[in-house]
């Protein structure tokens, strides 16, 4: 299987399966000296990981991340990091009823038809929780780039979407309610919801929002490795992501270019920021900021028709514990794979300006 890396320069290697005895990763590319906040990093994790709240999966994992190179007295030493995050509460019996049958829009078929086999405790390597791996080096990337502000946040649940721009939000106010919504009465609308969207074992999808402060002018490469273009595959290699917007997004197509053009400021910075802090594929100062649509989890804990492996039509139901909606636990993922991407960048750029 290939494709388990991330990134040129900063590179994020991970490995593990959803029901194994645990995940883990290889960062390569981390300069030398960085102090670290190892809490700060278990802190995202936290806010990934399963059980943490009553809307989420009930799987209870600590999600303890242990590094085992790289780090000397708490800072890295540029050499590779390694890291392992170990798995305490499987119940892969749950899953012996799809061994031989497929959940529709969900990996299993492909995954069988691509290798002829495939780990179906709990979806294998096509698991979400691989995303903790992207967390762990997604928090070391944050605090290499110093100054830079990357904030996510739920801005929707199925049809219940927050009309605010996010410069009329308070973003410090994000981890205040368990659905990770930083205008209180939405949260506490979306949160009733996917209580009810659970109780009918059905799931429901969202819209995940992400913002980024203080980037440097630069970050980018021209023609095929435009920063944009580099953020779009981040976040749609993110389980269950299936949309991707920057900027005025698919709103910007329905406007005319006077009023979609942003005009320059004597300092360089811009009236408006319709292209998103990027232009051209390359920064430009302002806040980069987009969406991240997620669908809905293929899991029902509902009855359902599917097919087996041998095409005979089955009637199948959900066991064991899945979430109903992953935005609020797809926050602090959504966060870390920009900083991959910009850690990728910085580096670049301090490569093409020796």
């Amino acid at each position: 299987m290939a494709g388990n890396s991330f990134g040129k320069l900063f590179t994020l290697t991970t490995y593990g399966e959803s029901h194994g005895p645990a995940l883990g990763g290889v960062i390569d590319g981390c300069p030398s000296g960085i102090e670290l906040d190892l809490d700060a990093i278990q802190n995202d994790l936290n806010r990934r990981k399963p059980g943490q709240s009553t809307i989420v999966t009930q799987r209870k994992e600590p999600d303890t991340v242990k590094f085992h190179s790289g780090i000397f007295e708490g800072k890295t030493t540029g050499t590779t990091i390694g890291f392992v995050i170990e798995n305490t509460n499987q119940k892969s019996h749950d899953y012996t009823h799809i061994k031989d049958s497929y959940r529709p829009s969900h990996a299993d078929y492909v995954y069988d038809k691509k290798y002829g086999f495939r780990d179906y405790r709990g979806g294998g390597r096509s698991s979400a929780r691989e995303t903790a791996c992207r967390v762990v080096a997604g928090g070391i990337a944050k605090q290499m780039l110093k100054g830079i502000e990357i904030r996510a946040y739920v801005s929707a649940v199925g049809t219940m979407k927050l009309d605010k721009p996010y410069t009329e939000l308070d973003l410090t106010k994000t981890e205040s309610n368990i659905v990770r919504c930083p205008d209180a009465d939405m949260a506490a609308s979306m949160e009733s919801y996917i209580k009810e969207v659970r109780a009918k074992g059905d799931t429901v999808g969202g819209i995940v929002s992400c913002v980024i402060k203080n980037v440097p002018v630069g970050l980018g490469e021209p023609v095929f490795d435009k920063l944009h273009a580099e953020l779009g595959k981040a976040m749609l290699s993110i389980n269950a992501v299936k949309g991707f917007e920057y900027g005025s997004g698919f709103h910007g197509s329905t406007m005319y270019g006077s009023d979609h053009n942003d005009s320059f400021n004597s300092d360089g910075t811009t009236k408006t920021n319709y292209s998103g802090g990027i232009q051209g594929g390359i920064s430009n100062g302002m806040d980069i900021y987009f969406n991240v649509a997620f669908k809905p989890v293929a899991t029902l804990i509902q009855k359902y028709e599917t097919i087996d492996k041998e095409g005979n039509a089955v009637e199948m139901q959900g066991k064991g514990r899945h979430d109903p909606c992953v935005v609020p636990r797809a926050v602090p993922i959504v966060e870390a794979m920009a900083a991959l991407v910009l850690a990728d960048y910085h580096l670049l750029n301090k490569l093409t300006k020796l």
